[in-house]
């Protein structure tokens, strides 16, 4: 494993400028995500996301409240940007992610964020809802590199992307922790107005695996690359979790790490839907982890 992320090796090359260039090519017809709005958010434009072209943050700080490998024992630097691709009706962040509620800054105050979170003994960077502003983060990230930035970047994402946009960040992203929402169309398209959801995600998933492979930890248990993949259980079935968990043992690989989350609760406009009123209950949450491992599913976490 390399003693520093690869990222710095596509900067000495000069190749983090070229991803940057095409990033903000993108930008300019927007087709970031699955979405592809296609305005061109450098004159203004705002899309689906109504995310524009300046850097959005609400939060950055130390967290331990993510997995094991990612919080460890010094804490996850993450960073929780503004605006999603997605318009889920049960959002937690819906605050963050459907009101852009949060600061603009430029690409260099997102640099020094990052840098901080490195000198308070961070394991790594945590980009939370980063799909609609790459360019922008590798702008911030070019300027980090030069000050000495050195640690492993987290793509925390909500598994709704494009193949394209993921492969501007090969070689630049050290771990990818996306959801896998639903396993079906209805689901996708009710929860979320992403009809195409699952086989969207399918595809970046199987990117994100390409470019990264199984999560391999370091001798204490930190995450030092590879996949991560995070799945919460919706009540009555609805996350279609088998067919997630089919999908990640037989298209993937069995030695796939999930997050099997029991979190759920009627957030934001759940209470709009007879369905999503109540939390989950116990055996819906057995049944998830019973599935997981009669398809071999055996790395991953569960919760208390």
């Amino acid at each position: 494993m390399e003693k520093n992320p690869t990222y710095r090796q596509l900067y000495e090359r000069g190749e983090l400028q070229n991803r940057i260039e095409r990033g903000y090519e993108i930008l300019r017809e927007c087709r970031l995500c699955p979405r592809e709005c296609r305005v061109n958010r450098e004159k203004g434009k705002k899309g689906f996301c109504k995310a524009g072209i300046k850097l959005t943050v609400s939060s950055f700080h130390a967290h331990f409240g993510e997995e094991p490998p990612i919080s460890g024992y010094r804490g996850s630097g993450t960073i929780f940007f503004t605006y999603c691709n997605l318009r889920c009706m049960f959002c937690q962040n819906y605050p963050i992610s459907h009101l852009g509620n949060g600061n603009q800054i430029s690409s260099l105050v997102f640099s020094q964020m990052m840098l901080n979170l490195q000198e308070k003994g961070c394991h790594n960077i945590n980009l939370v809802t980063p799909t609609v502003f790459v360019p922008q983060i590798l702008a911030g990230l070019l300027l980090a590199i030069q000050k000495g930035l050195n640690i492993p970047l987290v793509y925390n994402c909500s598994g709704y992307e494009k193949v394209e946009t993921l492969e501007l960040l090969e070689g630049i992203i050290d771990i990818y922790l996306p959801d896998i929402k639903y396993g079906g169309r209805e689901e996708g398209k009710k929860y979320s107005s992403a009809p195409d959801y699952f086989q969207v995600t399918k595809k970046a998933i199987r990117e994100m695996y390409r470019q990264v492979g199984d999560l391999r930890l370091d001798q204490k248990g930190i995450a030092k690359k590879g996949l991560l993949v995070r799945h919460l259980v919706l009540p009555n079935k609805l996350a279609g979790t088998t067919r997630v968990f089919n999908f990640l043992a037989k298209e993937i690989s069995i030695a796939t790490y999930i997050s099997t989350m029991n979190q759920y609760f009627p957030a934001y406009r759940a209470e709009e839907f007879e369905e999503l009123k109540r939390r989950i209950t116990d055996k819906e949450y057995r049944e998830a982890l019973s599935t997981a491992r009669e398809l071999g599913l055996e790395k991953g976490w569960q919760q208390d």
